[in-house]
């Protein structure tokens, strides 16, 4: 497996070079990155194919890969939104997703599906979300590119069952899933998870929870909640999953380039050696 870090990894206005160069530094062979909102650091909705092809030439200069791209724009413009205009500009962000993917050689986005609220009902949101993902599906097809749907803190596919039917219904390699560890440690067992998914599986993210905090403040750094890492790696190789493990977690409050360093040494030990030696 390829061990990674989510740009979100690092402090907010990091460079690219500090994001590669301190990557390359901690051992780590993959950086996940973020579409951003207009004026932020890396990629944005303003970004042309060939100033993304220039960062991945930035990236592969430090040694590393572009695996995956994820975005915090679908929090702003979700998908299941009972208002057509803010669901078309969910859309829309999507399809930049897609296009910077292809660009650069990267064959995964991460989309959030939607988001139960006090506005969007859970059937609104199955109903409205997957008509979004209907409409992105051709798409992401024509330029070889899976969205992947990620398990999040959304109110919505609070089961791995009923994530898998909600991925199965679209009946397209071009729809999978972005499984995140840690997300699931308040409603359930990541290996579970994985054991449902199963093939679904596109890419994974982790990071580690306490669920006895119960909020976000719960998640914590690798190896240092509750997560049963020995039954999540063994679930992977029982799923034949080889592909990229991207931590996502937040920066430490001091020497928060420190965090890169521990990161992928906690990844070297959850993933390669036996996380109770």
């Amino acid at each position: 497996m390829i061990k990674g870090v989510n740009q979100w990894c690092f402090p907010e206005g990091t460079s690219l070079e500090t994001v590669f160069s301190v990557s390359q530094a901690a051992g780590l062979k993959a950086v996940e990155l973020n579409v951003n909102p207009d004026g932020g650091v890396g990629l944005t909705r303003l970004t042309t194919a060939e100033q993304a092809k220039d960062i991945v030439d930035q990236a592969a200069g430090y040694g590393l890969q572009l695996r995956s791209l994820s975005t915090i724009l679908l929090w702003d413009y979700p998908l299941s939104s009972q208002d057509e205009a803010i669901r078309q500009e969910g859309i829309a962000v999507v399809r930049k997703q897609v296009e910077l993917a292809e660009a650069m050689g990267i064959d995964t986005v991460l989309v959030v599906p939607g988001v139960v609220n006090e506005d969007t009902t859970y059937q609104q949101c199955y109903d409205t979300s997957s008509r979004s993902i209907r409409e992105l599906v051709p798409y992401a097809a024509s330029k070889g590119v899976c969205l992947a749907i990620e398990n999040v803190w959304n109110k919505f596919l609070y089961s791995p069952i009923e994530m898998a039917a909600f991925i199965d219904q679209f009946q397209s390699p071009f729809v999978q899933s972005y499984f995140d560890v840690g997300n699931v440690l308040a409603v359930g067992y990541p290996d579970q998870w994985i054991q449902v998914l199963g093939h679904r599986i596109r890419r994974v993210h982790v990071k580690d929870y306490n669920p006895q905090v119960g909020t976000l403040d719960g998640f914590v750094p690798l190896l240092s909640g509750k997560v049963n890492w020995k039954k999540v790696r063994e679930a992977l190789k029982d799923i034949g999953y080889t592909d990229t493990v991207t931590a996502e977690l937040t920066p430490y409050d001091h020497n928060p380039l420190q965090l890169i360093h521990d990161t992928s040494q906690h990844l070297e030990r959850i993933l390669f050696e036996s996380v109770y030696d």
